[in-house]
């Protein structure tokens, strides 16, 4: 058998040395169009920011050590040019010399990743405008920084993105984002990210949302950014980082089926139109594990995971890929967020039923010191149960709940199965009911009708006369400091005293801080003949939609 991988990485480097642990007699060949055969993408960043401190932390592996620990015959600076399927041979061109060559195959392995974008808009080419992919890039960007940069902008807000941002403040720079959704971290729903802009702005930076940048001229400051609402940005570096797109022009060249995002399409071997050849890695057209969409979700973990899969099927082996479920993690200065599974807008654009619940628990007890506050978010099947999606957003604590729960979609298990789930408890670590319980409780709670809920975005979409009659329970304090508009306040400790303030035969829609003693109020007044609802998530969701709400005056009714 001789096997040629086109890339290295994540996804070639899996495939190449699970190739060698299924074969010793194989002849296995990795070409790679760079210096390194292997390098940790996500460290990038933080390169920059000095908090990894030696360039050689970055090396995964090297040509070198896969040569003398698994034999393979890695050939670094050697692009492949083209595919000739019918003569099962590639023909290479050695970068550094010019010299093309053809090499025979008896099977093929794609792993040539994804490219940053780079919009044709004028002066994109400019000395000042980077991209970040490679160890080369984060060289030319860490040299620009170390040589003086008092301002950077930084066009998209995805997740490389705002790693950079939070690199760029340690180093004392004055740093703008502009991102043309009008959210940061696009994957994400939109109210999810609110914190995440706030803590960004607490630092000082600038976040431009639904705007862009239309050219980049010279200017004796460094380059000038002009937007397309005629505004400008001044600043010595600008990074682009408003996606990426699949490597695949050599499959298309050789014919293979590309997908309509520009992904090569395999099946769930990992195989190509061409039985002969397989693709891994961001360049591929995989499908969502929870929709069962074709979609391209470039991460690290699922191209390790492919690579290794495809070598089991070349090997002969009947591993099947799983799909995709999205799951990532972002930290941003002190606070992380983490996603896995659908989100509430890919839902939507499918036209999926789905049942959302919002939870805003401490990561710890909290009566233990330093318990830190997160919003924890799931989707799920509103006849089932079935758990389709999490968000959360916080501080300690996230990465654990969104990994529980990135495990139990891919179990198929339903918010019943959250409220059952047995978690290590300690103060220090958890609750005795985890967040991941409270999260199972409230949305289980609303499918068996203990627990009628309403969305806050609903409630407020509602004109009147329909809308429901706001209820505030919380404490006069708390409604004077802020609180939905229109809103009505009894506290819940008085309530069951003052039922005959409350309209009879109109809906009550109830909410508290966090959505619990709305959930009291509302058992309560059902029990009373009120046809009353709880607004999941209470105020502190109404805030992620409306962040800049403050106090107004409260309603006469």
């Amino acid at each position: 058998m001789k096997l040629i991988i086109v890339g290295g990485v994540a996804g070639g480097a899996s495939a190449a040395t699970r190739a060698r642990r299924l074969s010793e007699d194989a002849e296995i060949i990795v070409f790679e169009r760079g210096p390194d055969v292997s390098f940790a993408n996500c460290g990038l960043p933080y390169y920059v920011g000095g908090e990894i401190a030696e360039r050689s932390k970055l090396l995964v592996t090297t040509p070198q050590r896969l040569r003398a620990r698994f034999r393979l015959d890695v050939r670094v600076n050697t692009s492949v040019e083209s595919i000739d399927r019918a003569a099962r041979r590639v023909r290479v061109r050695e970068v550094t010399s010019g010299r093309e060559y053809e090499e025979a195959y008896d099977r093929l392995i794609l792993a040539p990743g994804a490219a940053p974008l780079r919009p044709p808009i004028p002066g994109v080419d400019l000395p000042n405008v980077f991209t970040l992919r490679n160890l080369a890039d984060v060289d030319r960007i860490k040299a620009r920084v170390d040589q003086g940069v008092r301002q950077a902008v930084v066009v998209g807000a995805g997740f490389i993105g705002l790693e950079l941002v939070e690199n760029f403040v340690k180093r004392g720079i004055e740093t703008t984002v502009v991102e043309l959704q009008n959210q940061v971290l696009p994957p994400f729903d939109a109210e999810m990210t609110t914190p995440i802009v706030e803590a960004l702005h607490r630092r000082g930076v600038r976040v431009l949302l639904g705007e862009s940048a239309e050219a980049f001229e010279d200017s004796p400051e460094g380059v000038t950014v002009k937007l397309k609402s005629s505004g400008r940005l001044t600043a010595q570096l600008v990074i682009l980082g408003v996606g990426v797109r699949p490597e695949s022009r050599l499959a298309a060249d050789a014919g293979l089926e590309i997908g309509p995002r520009g992904g090569i399409r395999v099946n769930d071997r990992m195989r190509t139109s061409d039985p002969d050849i397989y693709a891994v890695g961001d360049a591929v057209e995989i499908k969502d594990a929870v929709t069962g969409d074709p979609a391209q979700i470039p991460l690290a973990g699922p191209a390790n995971r492919q690579g290794r899969i495809a070598a089991d099927n070349v090997f002969g082996r009947d591993v099947r890929y799983r799909g995709t479920q999205g799951t990532a993690i972002v930290g941003v200065f002190n606070l992380t967020a983490a996603m896995t599974g659908a989100s509430e807008k890919s839902l939507r654009r499918g036209n999926r039923p789905y049942r959302k619940v919002y939870v805003h628990p401490a990561h710890h007890a909290g009566y233990y010191p330093g318990a830190e506050p997160m919003t924890l978010k799931i989707v799920f099947d509103p006849v089932s149960g079935k758990l389709l999606g999490a968000q959360a957003v916080g501080g300690a604590g996230v990465d654990k709940r969104i990994d529980v729960l990135a495990v139990a979609i891919q179990a198929g298990m339903t918010v019943f199965d959250l409220e059952e789930m047995e978690l290590a408890y300690a103060p220090q670590f958890g609750s005795a009911k985890d967040p991941v319980n409270m999260a199972g409780f409230v949305a289980a709670g609303l499918l068996r009708g203990d627990h009628p809920q309403l969305d806050v975005e609903t409630v407020l979409a509602t004109a009147e006369p329909d809308r429901p009659y706001l209820l505030d329970v919380r404490t006069a304090q708390e409604f004077a400091a802020g609180c939905i508009p229109g809103a009505v306040n009894i506290p819940v400790e008085e309530l069951r005293e003052r039922l005959g303030e409350l309209p009879r035969g109109r809906d009550i829609a109830a909410y508290c801080q966090v959505g619990q003693r709305g959930y009291v109020a509302t058992r309560m007044l059902r029990q009373h003949g009120f046809p009353a609802s709880n607004i999941g998530g209470g105020y502190q969701t109404y805030r992620l939609f409306h962040p800049h709400a403050t106090t107004v005056t409260p309603s006469s009714r």
